[in-house]
């Protein structure tokens, strides 16, 4: 993963009004990994400049390693706000990251980085610290932007440094689309939004950043939760979304390896000490290869990163 993937894991990043004291309040005793500080869908737009002071005003207040990240979703390039946002919340300390919505062209991401670079050199801090997660699959344009993903921001080499990862949105895909639903009567995705996530996934794959699984927006719905959490751990994502407090704890216990699985990875790394200068190896009378290896060792890494950064906010 790029550098500012392997900064911090990031299970679960709930999301707050950036105009409501009293849920941020309560956010910030929650165990989310991060938090998002809303300027965009969640701010009547009369709101926003007391969203704007009151985001301002805790990024100010925060220290060097507090927990939780404090992120922010400015609105969208294409707003015409995300300027003034950035201008309005940054007056002495930068958010950990930038959630950037509605993106419809990996050029909007170069632009936003750059606006970031400036802003860190006004402030004294070292340029790339404020990290970028985008939603890219708001539009029909921006989802059909992704597969070119690649190919510009490999271009750009301190722009992906920032790039923490990609995550989806099902809400205003939907609404562009005008589409009556999301969800087949079983509850499984329909073939588009199908499409959007595995495209988010994909996508990050091929950029070596974190996939976060979109919002699941039933919150009193635990066992349909529980069930999304294992579709998403299952195909590679990494973190989650969340709208509720009440949805972290299961979040981090499904983007966080168990005892079992980090057993089992710790066997097959060692099957394959135990046989040097091969590319398989044999477990409880298995061949396993070296996929087998590549993924027991990606399980013991983000264990590592997760144990580590719970030793730093004195959670351990």
């Amino acid at each position: 993963m790029s550098g500012a993937a392997q900064s911090a894991p990031l299970r679960s990043l709930l999301f707050v009004p950036g105009d409501s004291a009293a849920k941020q309040e309560k956010a910030l005793a929650a165990e989310a990994d991060a938090l998002i500080l809303d300027l965009e869908d969640s701010v009547d737009p009369a709101n926003l400049p007391a969203a704007r002071a009151r985001v301002a005003t805790l990024l100010a207040a925060r220290r060097a390693g507090d927990a939780p990240e404090l992120w922010v979703r400015v609105n969208s390039p294409a707003s015409g706000l995300m300027l003034p946002d950035l201008e309005a919340v940054s007056g002495t300390r930068l958010p950990a990251g930038l959630v950037l919505p509605k993106i419809s062209a990996a050029e909007e991401i170069l632009a936003a980085a750059a606006l970031l670079t400036g802003l860190e050199r006004r402030l004294g801090v070292a340029e790339g610290c404020t990290r970028l997660l985008i939603l890219g699959t708001e539009t029909p344009r921006g989802l059909l932007a992704l597969p070119h993903y690649p190919a510009v921001l490999e271009s750009a080499p301190a722009t992906l440094r920032r790039l923490a990862g990609l995550t989806w949105g099902a809400e205003d895909l939907s609404a562009a689309l005008g589409a009556l639903g999301k969800r087949e009567e079983g509850g499984a995705l329909t073939f588009t939004f199908q499409l959007a996530r595995s495209t988010c996934l994909l996508t990050a794959a091929a950029l070596g950043v974190q996939a976060i699984d979109g919002v699941h927006t039933d919150f009193r719905d635990t066992g349909s939760l529980e069930r999304e959490l294992a579709s998403a751990r299952r195909d590679g994502f990494t973190g989650k979304l969340a709208i509720h407090p009440d949805q972290l704890a299961a979040i981090n216990g499904a983007f966080t390896p168990s005892e079992a699985e980090c057993q089992h990875a710790r066997r097959v790394v060692a099957a394959f000490a135990a046989a040097p200068g091969t590319g398989v190896a044999s477990l409880d009378g298995q061949m396993i290869d070296r996929p087998h290896l590549v993924q027991a060792q990606r399980i013991l890494a983000a264990a590592q990163r997760i144990l580590a950064a719970a030793q730093r906010k004195g959670r351990a």
